[in-house]
């Protein structure tokens, strides 16, 4: 890594002192060991430390890995209630001296928890993360999207539709032969899209708990992270996409909460979480869930499959966890299609 982090050091810091010259030389970058998809790294300048965060190498899928979009996002989010770093400066592909687009954010100091189960908390402290965690995602859908610039960042309406044709093509794309689980979820979504209600609301995506950052002392949530999947969207795709997280296996690295007793650990129910969110949006508890939680299941499946895909090209940033995500892709298929038969199925 070090032949590869020096030769990114000697390619940015030209740029930097044209272009954001209040960052001073790089004198390090060291990247940081998580995460799949834009490779990210801990930049330390002489005035200190940032998070620099690239496009990954290669070949991409068209509207793949846009830290464009991250970038514009969060700096529309700076203002509101919803916590996240602070811009500095967005580089884009044809300006970047990397040959792909990356930015320069604020770096935060916080912990980051992997576990749902939260084993490193007593278990007071554990209902108060999952809380923190419904209070953000109420807070980022509370957002008035127009008021903070970010009004034209996807298109209204339609949302369902639009996102089952765009990750069904990205599946089919991204392998050899279609799983026939995968394809007649793919159908049965097609036939059972609920009527557009008019709810348009800023997703973020891919909100789960390992992309929040809290408080070192406290459960408060300080940073909402990892934003290149965000648009304009219904905001029971993120909730649905969260609550994944209690039907998931807790066994075999699938990090969810399904085996585990809940109660006895003070974590809340599904049902209890989604409660705790609407209460704060001022909505009625969701209908039609069981379409909600197959699309997320769909979704999660296509784009674990594009990383997958990625790795076989020898582009992914981390490519043992593909081969991990290449294991869970038929526990999220079946999981889904289990749903799909009895989509009267309530929150849990």
């Amino acid at each position: 890594m070090g032949g590869t982090t020096d030769l990114l050091i000697a390619s940015l810091n030209p740029y930097l002192t044209a272009h954001a010259p209040q960052l001073g030389a790089v004198r390090r970058l060291d990247k940081f060991g998580t995460g799949q998809s834009n490779p990210t790294f801990k930049m330390t300048t002489d005035t200190g430390t940032y998070v620099l965060r690239t496009k990954p190498p290669g070949a991409l899928l068209k509207s793949a890995h846009m830290v464009e979009r991250e970038f514009e996002v969060m700096s529309g989010l700076a203002k509101t209630p919803v916590p996240v770093p602070a811009m500095i400066h967005l580089a884009s592909d044809d300006t970047s001296p990397l040959g792909r687009a990356f930015f320069v954010m604020e770096h935060l100091e916080g912990r980051i928890f992997w576990d749902p189960s939260l084993p490193e908390l007593e278990r007071e402290e554990r209902g108060a993360v999952y809380s923190a965690m419904a209070d953000t995602l109420a807070a980022l859908h509370n957002v008035d999207v127009g008021a903070v610039g970010l009004a034209s960042f996807g298109k209204p309406g339609s949302y369902f539709s639009r996102q089952i044709d765009r990750w069904s093509r990205q599946y089919l794309a991204s392998v050899d032969e279609a799983d026939r689980g995968m394809t007649g979820i793919m159908e049965w979504l097609g036939l059972h899209v609920p009527d557009d209600d008019g709810q348009v609301a800023l997703v973020h995506g891919d909100y789960r708990l390992d992309n929040m950052m809290f408080a070192p002392k406290v459960p408060e949530v300080i940073a909402l992270l990892d934003w290149e999947l965000s648009t304009l969207g219904h905001p029971l795709a993120d909730l649905a996409y969260q609550c994944m997280q209690w039907r998931l296996p807790h066994s075999g690295g699938m990090r969810g909460l399904g085996g585990l007793d809940r109660a006895a650990l003070g974590l809340p129910s599904e049902r209890d979480y989604i409660a705790r969110y609407c209460m704060r949006r001022g909505i009625a508890p969701p209908q039609n869930w069981g379409f909600y939680l197959v699309f997320s299941y769909f979704r999660l499946a296509a784009i674990l499959q594009g990383v997958v895909a990625r790795a076989k090209g020898g582009n992914a940033s981390n490519p043992e966890a593909a081969q991990k995500y290449a294991q869970a892709i038929p526990v999220l298929i079946k999981q889904a299609v289990d749903i799909a038969h009895d989509p009267s199925e309530k929150a849990i």
